[in-house]
């Protein structure tokens, strides 16, 4: 018998969660985490009274009513909703595509209007789409391809529409109404101070232990508990004997500027392929541009994301949904499946590309297993 119950790698959602419910049982846990913070790649630091998203935009969307009842008795959310805006070579542009993308577009007035221009446009592509490109043109048209997907979507992967496979495209948002949510979730928002208040009130009285490397110290921290719940890459548990897996992987450059207001919306894409980096985040939008107590902030934090090819070593973000690495995973998780005592959970544990709500649907699931 180990000291522990349960000792959980990785101190994310997934983790967290795992964590509170282990307790809420009466079980016995141990977090332990390789970064020297909590949260994963939720994790807010505070700078000049702004929650800035270190590891990217986190924007919490869900239509699953059991999810967000369970996540909002750990934080507040505020009524933030997507609405992102394309910069394409100095023009603006809405957001999903709908009807203000449409009026600057082509200057149509009517829902009519639009969805006849579209479907004008999409009749150049009589075959099956052979690429992304063919495929973004049948569902949209060649303006809304050329100024709004093309350039993007090359910085993004790295490699010319006309190169990548047309499955990545399955649909895209058009809407012709004015609305400028991208997400169409009944609820949404951003924690009110934070996600890593949010994954802190989580893991309120539990032993957390920062800055330690769970695969090089295997041995010992096995030995401290009679189960393991694993939420690192599942290739790197078995220590890539089977290949590495690969990631989609971002960088960010990130500056705190001496002005009250950047660019006046949380999140701006750079659509033309010149722009070496393919959007701007400014953080304090997410919460309005006021602090916890309703203050106007003085200065602006910005990131500049940059898409990068990702090699080992890199910090993973999505999973790459192809064949190759689908056929790879499979393999691992007939390894993961003989070990009795591990749970492989979040989304490098699954190399899935879970959305948040999707981890906690996830992790409740598992721990309704656990403990019937």
């Amino acid at each position: 018998m180990g000291k522990y119950d349960y000792l959980i790698v990785g101190a994310g959602l997934y983790g967290a969660i795992f964590a509170h419910e282990a307790k809420a049982h009466g079980k016995s846990v141990m977090v332990v985490e390789k970064r020297p913070n909590i949260a994963g790649n939720i994790y807010t630091e505070k700078v000049e009274g702004i929650n800035v998203h270190k590891y990217g935009a986190h924007i919490f969307h869900t239509n699953n009513k059991k999810v967000w009842n369970y996540i909002t008795q750990f934080a507040e959310f505020n009524r933030f909703t997507n609405s992102p805006v394309a910069n394409f070579k100095g023009e603006l542009y809405s957001l999903p595509f709908n009807m203000y993308t449409f009026n600057k577009m082509w200057g149509v007035v009517t829902p009519e209007e639009a969805a006849s221009k579209i479907e004008e446009q999409r009749k150049e592509i009589t075959a099956e789409p052979r690429n992304l490109e063919e495929q973004a043109i049948s569902l949209v048209g060649r303006d809304i391809y050329e100024k709004l997907i093309k350039g993007y979507t090359e910085k993004q992967w790295g490699r010319e529409c006309k190169e990548l496979p047309s499955f990545i495209i399955k649909r895209l948002p058009v809407r012709l109404t004015f609305d400028n949510n991208y997400f169409n979730a009944l609820y949404q928002g951003i924690p009110v101070g934070g996600y890593t208040k949010m994954i802190a009130n989580l893991l309120e009285g539990i032993e957390v232990r920062l800055n330690i490397d769970y695969l090089e110290h295997k041995e010992e921290l096995d030995a401290l508990a009679d189960k393991v719940v694993y939420t690192g890459p599942i290739d790197a548990y078995f220590d890539y004997k089977l290949g590495t897996l690969e990631y989609r992987s971002v960088r960010f450059e990130t500056e705190t500027l001496d002005m009250p207001n950047f660019q006046g919306n949380a999140a701006v894409n750079y659509t033309d392929r010149e722009t070496p980096w393919t959007r701007i985040i400014e953080h304090k939008w997410f919460e309005f541009g006021k602090d916890e107590n309703g203050n106007e902030l003085p200065k602006t934090i910005i990131s500049r994301e940059y898409s990068s090819e990702w090699k080992p070593g890199d910090e993973p973000y999505y999973p790459v949904n192809d064949d190759k690495n689908g056929l790879l995973y499979s393999e691992y998780k007939k390894l993961a499946d003989t070990e009795n005592k591990v749970i492989f959970g979040g989304r490098l544990g699954e190399y899935k590309y879970y959305d948040m709500d999707q981890v906690i649907a996830a992790v409740l699931e598992k721990c309704e297993g656990e403990w019937k």
